[in-house]
């Protein structure tokens, strides 16, 4: 039986390099559209003054439905993108004030970074008191997932490589002082690179959205950081009341 066409990374590409690689192709670009959409349900509710864009796996400006006005882009490689005020940074030591963005968006760093922990800890610290985070990765739970467990020739796909499950992803995010408004699912057809045989499973997402609404292929959480309940310490007074100058005496 002959296998389905499936695209093929080039190894001499590194992760970032193949994932982005991945991202021009018709299927990427699929998959890309899927969570532009639902990106644009999600932004245009979100007010502030900073919004920022971590990470540039893909060369797209991912915050064009956001109603904030300074919009940026900070990763250690970047693409001249309009709209987007460029940050060269490492990831995991970006130069922003803590409490500063009134929204982040991480768009599929988390899959590709050697400390994922690190990036994320680095996010939530700029993000301010009740300010979103928005993750976007690979959804390990999927139809795409079991391709992990499969000994085929597409098995080395950089969605593969390693993905993180939304559900460690909210307890991180817990630990972090962050609650999970909510998690959504793009993209329920097979990672099938042929684009006429791809459309046959059409009828998936139609289905995958009724009956499996977390089991895309990608995830997109949205989590809002806890205000600050902290109060200041106020000192005890003294056990002993200071004691009065002693009264010179008069001769």
């Amino acid at each position: 039986m002959k296998l389905p066409h499936i695209w093929q990374p080039d190894a001499r590409l590194d992760n970032r390099h193949q994932l982005a690689d991945w991202f021009g192709s018709p299927l990427g670009q699929e998959v890309l559209s899927a969570q532009q959409q639902i990106l644009s349900h999600i932004l245009p509710d979100f007010f502030g003054y900073h919004a920022l864009q971590l990470g540039q796996v893909v060369p797209c400006h991912l915050l064009q439905h956001s109603r904030i006005a300074h919009r940026i882009v900070a990763d250690k490689h970047l693409a001249t993108i309009h709209g987007l005020s460029p940050l060269l940074a490492l990831p995991e030591q970006l130069p922003l004030a803590t409490n500063s963005m009134d929204v982040v968006l991480i768009h599929h760093l988390l899959d590709i970074a050697k400390s994922p922990h690190a990036v994320l800890r680095e996010a939530c610290r700029v993000v301010i008191p009740d300010g979103y985070l928005i993750i976007v990765g690979f959804n390990p739970w999927s139809l795409w997932g079991l391709w992990r467990f499969c000994r085929l020739p597409w098995s080395n796909t950089p969605w593969l490589r390693r993905s993180l499950s939304a559900q460690r992803l909210a307890d991180w995010l817990t630990l972090l002082d962050f609650d999970v408004v909510g998690v959504e699912s793009a993209y329920f057809k097979p990672p099938i690179a042929q684009d006429t045989l791809r459309q046959y499973f059409q009828w998936l997402e139609l289905v995958g959205a009724k009956y499996w609404s977390h089991g895309g292929a990608s995830y997109i959480i949205l989590a809002q950081k806890k205000e600050s309940c902290m109060t200041p310490i106020r000192l005890r007074k003294p056990l002993l009341p200071l004691m009065p100058a002693p009264l010179l005496a008069e001769n």
